[in-house]
């Protein structure tokens, strides 16, 4: 594929897009904060399939016959058609109360098929919060040794800003629309983080082997490599991203409510992948890079 524009020499404003991003992301994380699941806050998840369309005064109805009362806001409609009641409670559930939860719903929803409790206790989910963090950091860790070694230090800070550009516009997309943060997740911002390394690795090495047969002599010799390295792997960066893309499309649209989450923030942190791996990674490799190269030296004066 041939140069079509100066990428790194547009730097600045992909930088200026990415912190605006940012800021909106913080934002929203002071307003709304996560809509934390049950995976990392104590309480109980009731999931009803009512095969009906869900009229939340009616869950609220029946939860109060039983005597669990729910606050306001605690019944969320999920499901393609809108025919799954999802209810978020504070306490965590005993089998008796259970057990009249199915009743109940049997009772008010003839159609339904059944309900999916899911409990966690305060001290689970206090281990499940630690243990996710400790995993988005130790695979930060281990990339940067791995691409430190494989690579330099620069190349392997470039690369994690990048993969917490991803990682970050994930989350503020999730605290902005209000999804539910639970494991599923986690496990899609690691696969973003295995898919965008990869991709910023291939962009990397092509740097490294048109650094070896034409070294840059100046800043401006450095800005052209990259954008050559950049503009001869954007093609497979583009159908690759396309492939994986209408993939999680395809589950998102037709699979399960269980995955939904899981699929939505694949898409938009494979975008984002895609994304960081060009317009960020690179050209913040190259504003560090470039202050090692031989500067003129100013003409002396007998």
């Amino acid at each position: 594929m041939n140069v079509r524009f100066a990428i790194v020499r547009r730097r600045r404003w992909f930088f200026l897009l990415s912190g605006t991003i940012t800021v909106l992301g913080l934002v929203a994380f002071l307003l709304f904060g996560f809509n934390l699941g049950t995976d990392f806050k104590a309480g109980s998840r009731v999931q009803l399939q009512l095969n009906q369309p869900v009229d939340t005064a009616k869950v609220q109805a029946m939860f109060k016959s039983i005597g669990i009362p729910l606050d306001p806001g605690a019944v969320t409609v999920a499901g393609a058609k809108g025919d799954t009641a999802v209810v978020r409670l504070p306490e965590v559930l005993t089998q008796a109360q259970v057990d009249n939860i199915n009743r109940a719903e049997k009772q008010t929803f003839p159609q339904s098929a059944g309900s999916d409790v899911r409990t966690v206790n305060p001290v689970v989910a206090r281990q499940t919060s630690q243990k996710a963090v400790w995993a988005v950091l130790l695979a930060s860790l281990f990339i940067v040794v791995y691409v430190s070694i494989r690579f330099e230090i620069r190349f392997a800070v470039a690369a994690i800003v990048a993969l917490l550009h991803d990682a970050f516009i994930v989350l503020a997309a999730f605290a902005l629309l209000r999804r539910e943060v639970d494991l599923t997740v986690v496990a899609a911002v690691l696969t973003i983080v295995g898919y965008s390394i990869n991709d910023t690795i291939v962009i990397f090495d092509r740097i490294r082997e048109n650094m070896k047969i034409a070294p840059p002599r100046t800043f401006a010799d450095l800005e052209q490599l990259v954008d050559k390295s950049l503009w001869q792997t954007m093609r497979r960066s583009i159908n690759t991203v396309v492939t994986v893309l209408l993939a999680a499309l395809t589950l998102f649209l037709i699979g399960g409510a269980s995955i939904r989450n899981f699929t939505f923030a694949l898409i938009i942190g494979l975008i984002s992948g895609a994304y960081s791996s060009i317009f960020i990674a690179s050209p913040l490799w190259v504003a560090w890079r470039g202050r090692a190269l031989a500067r003129p030296q100013a003409k002396r004066t007998a």
